[in-house]
Formats: structure tokens, sequence, C-alpha cells
């Protein structure tokens, strides 16, 4: 026991859980915690806003597994927050989010919690939706067993965000502090273990299956389970189709990978799945943009379900088997049962099927007369990229183009938004990513509409040393909606035409980092290697046509059967 204030505890405890950044900015209720950070070992990254300190503290957290932690100060602050909050809690990334919040109690004013006070918001009641959990401390001595709680909470069973707002006078009032080295929460306990028969149900069910297959999600990359995967795919042979998020989990240079499924799936993939017997679905939560029309998909297939979340399980899809568990524990077993009961599988019709079909369907990409074609820079990209060099996306045209063309063959080497679809992500995930694996390339795909909404983080990433790409898809548009209402709504453009502003080498030279327009691939890949190794952000200017469509394409509330192929 050691008498220490609030915001002593909090920093001290934050030691303890190795935590070594947090990106934010400070205000008035939070000012007693950063005057003890100043102090500390703990790096205060100070972004230029808040909902970018959030998602920098996700990119961090999805490149490096560990978690991540964003602070702001009450009321406009906390709300600033939210956006990246709801964007972890959609995609399952272990986010602390600590907000100050003003006064419980002063005797010397009436302002406190409740009355209305300058910058005050009811910050939990606003993010009980979109967190894991959350707490508002109300005593100095609850601090160090609240955040090895959060903490717990974030990292454990389904990852996502969890949210600790601490008034101004906990940070300052003094109390004995005791941290406790474990921690028991009554009601939590995550089960990782898979149920022993149906696993054996799953076993027997691949064992029978003719045209078996993966569907893998980002749940394979939070549990690290890819080698399993891999193992298990080779075993019998099984076609590997990922989602958005499981983007990278499975080597996309591997023969038996089929690619992205879904609205902007690759066609072979989206056929595949329609046709396999037995779906091996690993950390998936059968999102819309995933699955298409409901009563389509996979109509014919008996479903084995993996994920540690039970409130996932038949919530979209009725399974046949559900394993409620780890991805990388069920695997394991999976394939040990597997290996004693059967050798390796030799290439089946099935197999040859796969190739035939990945041949036939492979996407083309169709120049049109013009080589600042984004299919083609991509896969280009792809091929000259370092193979741990971790590739971001904002939201967008430019997050599908990078989905379907540049391939990315490790975990935690593609980080895009998926639940929540948010433009802007990109950019301040990149910064957190470099700052999490600081000895990896970041590349963050973007669109001009995307990069404008956080572009104020150039200064950021210089202030800061931390050097990024940012490769903006420049059509001076707002592309996706564009070609929705070009392909749906008759070409009536409404509110989607940004015009020729800024200018993007201006606009980072402004802020002291490079900036560098191209008009060719040729071009394009020579700034793509001068930036790599640059010590400063550069952005790398790319004019397209405002007339480029994303295809394949499912349209909205269609099945994987109705492509649109362009």
């Amino acid at each position: 026991m050691v008498e220490m204030t609030g915001a002593q505890a909090l920093i001290e405890t934050l030691r303890r859980q190795k935590v070594e950044v947090i990106f934010g900015i400070p205000g008035g209720a939070l000012i007693p915690i950063h005057d003890i950070l100043r102090d500390s070992d703990i790096r205060h990254i100070l972004v230029r806003h808040e909902q970018c300190a959030a998602h920098a503290a996700d990119g961090y957290a999805r490149a490096s597994g560990r978690p991540g932690v964003c602070m702001a100060t009450s009321g406009p602050g906390a709300t600033n927050l939210v956006t990246g909050i709801a964007n972890a809690y959609l995609d399952s990334s272990p986010v602390i989010a600590l907000t100050g919040q003003v006064n419980t109690f002063s005797p010397n004013s009436s302002y406190m919690i409740g009355r209305d006070s300058f910058q005050e918001a009811d910050t939990v009641g606003i993010t009980i939706p979109i967190t894991k959990h959350n707490y508002q401390v109300k005593e100095a001595s609850e601090i160090p067993k609240t955040v090895k709680m959060a903490f717990h909470i974030a990292t454990t069973g389904r990852p996502g965000p969890v949210l600790i707002d601490i008034p101004k006078n906990v940070q300052t009032e003094s109390s004995e502090m005791e941290f406790p080295d474990d921690i028991e929460i009554r009601g939590y306990k995550p089960k990782t273990e898979p149920h022993p028969l149906q696993v054996k149900r799953a076993v027997e069910l691949l064992l029978e299956a003719e045209r078996p297959m993966v569907l893998a999600g980002g749940g394979v990359i939070i549990s690290n389970a890819s080698p399993e995967l891999l193992a298990l795919a080779e075993f019998l042979m099984m076609p590997v189709a990922t989602t958005l998020m499981g983007k990278g989990c499975f080597p996309e240079n591997h023969p038996l990978s089929m690619g992205d499924v879904g609205m902007h799936g690759t066609r072979v993939a989206n056929k595949l799945i329609l046709e396999a017997d037995v779906l091996l679905a690993v950390g998936t939560r059968f999102s819309d943009r995933t699955v298409g029309n409901l009563d389509q998909f996979c109509p014919d297939a008996k479903i084995i379900h993996i994920d540690i979340d039970t409130a996932e399980i038949g919530k979209n899809v009725e399974v046949d088997i559900p394993i409620v568990a780890d991805a990388k524990e069920t695997l394991s077993v999976i394939y040990q049962l597997l290996v004693y009961q059967l050798k390796q599988k030799e290439k089946s019709p099935w197999f040859d099927r796969v190739q035939k079909l990945k041949e036939q369907l492979q996407d083309r990409i169709d120049l049109g007369g013009c080589d600042l074609n984004p299919p083609l820079l991509l896969s280009e990209l792809g091929k000259i990229l370092p193979d741990n060099t971790i590739v971001t996306t904002e939201v967008g045209q430019n997050q599908m183009w990078a989905a379907l063309y540049l391939k990315r063959r490790k975990p935690r080497t593609f980080i895009s938004s998926g639940g929540l679809g948010t433009m802007g992500f990109g950019f301040p995930a990149a910064i957190g990513a470099k700052v999490a694996c600081p000895n990896c390339s970041v590349v963050d795909i973007a669109g001009d509409g995307s990069f404008i909404m956080t572009e104020q983080e150039l200064g950021c990433s210089v202030m800061e040393k931390i050097p990024v790409t940012v490769v903006v898809m420049n059509n001076s548009m707002l592309g996706m909606v564009a070609q929705w209402q070009r392909l749906f709504y008759d070409r009536r453009y409404s509110a989607v035409e940004l015009g020729n502003v800024p200018d993007f080498v201006k606009l980072a030279e402004a802020y002291g980092a490079e900036g560098v327009r191209v008009g060719s691939l040729k071009e394009f890949l020579k700034a793509i290697k001068e930036a790599l190794k640059s010590e400063v952000t550069t952005v790398i200017d790319v004019p397209i046509s405002p007339e480029e469509n994303v295809f394949p394409m499912v349209p909205a509330g269609k099945g994987l059967k109705d492509v649109i192929t362009g």
C-alpha cells in the first residue's frame, strides 16, 4: 500500500500494464493526469483531433496485437472519441479510452456532475452501446483495479474497446493505493476451449465433405490462428476465402487462396462458396457485406461456425455445428483429430474444379488506355512492397480496390475499417501502426474524400516523427457514392463532386511533409520507393478518372451469384 493521487495511480497502473504510448489531446479535465504523464516514461502523441486518437490507438492495436490507448478531456473531447470507439467496437479491436470528467463534488463550487457544468457530457451513457464495458471512477483508490479490469476485458474473449471516465477531483485526491496482481471479474469468464463433442461432429462433417471450403474472418488474425488455418487447409486441400477483416490471415499467393468474398469480393470466391457442401466459417460474423442476401447464401452447405462470441452464433446465418471457442485452439484440435484419422488428402475433383475456376474467373485488369488505373497501380504496388509492410485503407473505392488487387501474405498487414466504414480512418490508423511497428513501412491507400477528413494529422506525423506513406487516389469525387449514383440512379450526381481542392502536394508541404504528383505507373512506383525510404511522411497524389468503378460488385440486397463485372 502506498499513498498517491489518482493521477499518479493511473500512470503507475498503465506502466504496470506495459503501456508505452498514449494518443490524445489534453484539456482542462485532464491537466492533473498530464502533469504526472510529463515525468513518466510513457510517450504521449499529440494528435490534432480526438477521433484520430482513437483511430491511431485502433491501428496500434491491430498492427501489434497489444491494446492501444487513447485519451481525451471531458465534453467535446470525449464525444469526439465516439466515432473511433464505435469503429473499434464493430471491428473487435482492443482499445482503452481514458476520458476526463468534471468534478463529482466540490465543496467550494456548485459545478459537478449532473449540473450541466462547463464541458460536461454523459460520456458513460453515450458510449454504453459502443463499448465492451465502461467505468466511471468515483474514488481515487478504485483506479488501479479499474484499469486492470479494463485491460483484461478489452483483450480477452472477443476483444473490444473499454472506456474509463475519471472526474477531475478523483485525479487530484490522495488515497492509499493497492495494485492487484490478479483480478477476478464476477460473471466474466470467456470460453476458449472448444466442446469435444462439437469438434468431433465438425471433424466427421469435414471427412464426409466432397466440396469443403473455409470462410476466414478477422477472428483468425485476432487469435493468431493463421498457421493452424494454413495447416488445416493444406491437409484437406480446402480453398480459403476471406472477409475484408480477415484479409492477410491466409497468404494470398497460395494456390488455395480465393481472395475476399462478398459485395466486392472476387468472382471465384463468390462462386465457389455457393458450390461448397461444407463451409468452415472461422472468426466471422457473417455481415451483410460478406454474405449478401441471407436467403441465397450457401443454401446447400452444412455450416460449421467457430467464434468466441456466443452472440454471433446463429445471429445472421443458421449454422449446423456451432463451436464457441478460440479459433487457434479449435483449429489446432480439429487438425490433430484429422491427422489421426486420415492421411493428407491428394488432389481431388474439387481441387481441380477450384483451380479451373480460379483461372477462368481471374479478375482481369482493363487499362482503358491509361496506366493510372487503380487495379493496375495496386497490383504493381503489391509486388514491390516487402511482406511486412502494413497497409491501411480509407473507406470507399480505394478500400475495395486495395482489397481486390493488393495481395497480402501475412496477418496484421492489412488494416481497414470494416463494420463502421469510417472515412478518414486510414491515415491516423497508419500513424498508430507505425508507432506499434517502427521497423515496418506503413502505406495508407486513400481516396481524396477520405483523406481530407483527417489530413490535419500530417501535423502530428511530422512533429512526432512518424513517417508513413499516403497514396491518394484522386478523382475529385466521393467515388463510391458517385458509383452507386452512376449505376443505380441514372447518373444523377448529387453532392459528390469535390473539385480539385486541395492541392495535395502543397498541402503536404505546408505541414512540412513531402508531396509528389505522379502522371504514370513508372512515376508512381518510383515515388513509392522513395517514400518508403523517407524519414518524413510522403503524400503521393495519383489523379484517376472520376468515371472509374470498382468491379466485381454485388448490388445491395442481391445474392453472391448476382455479380456485376463491369
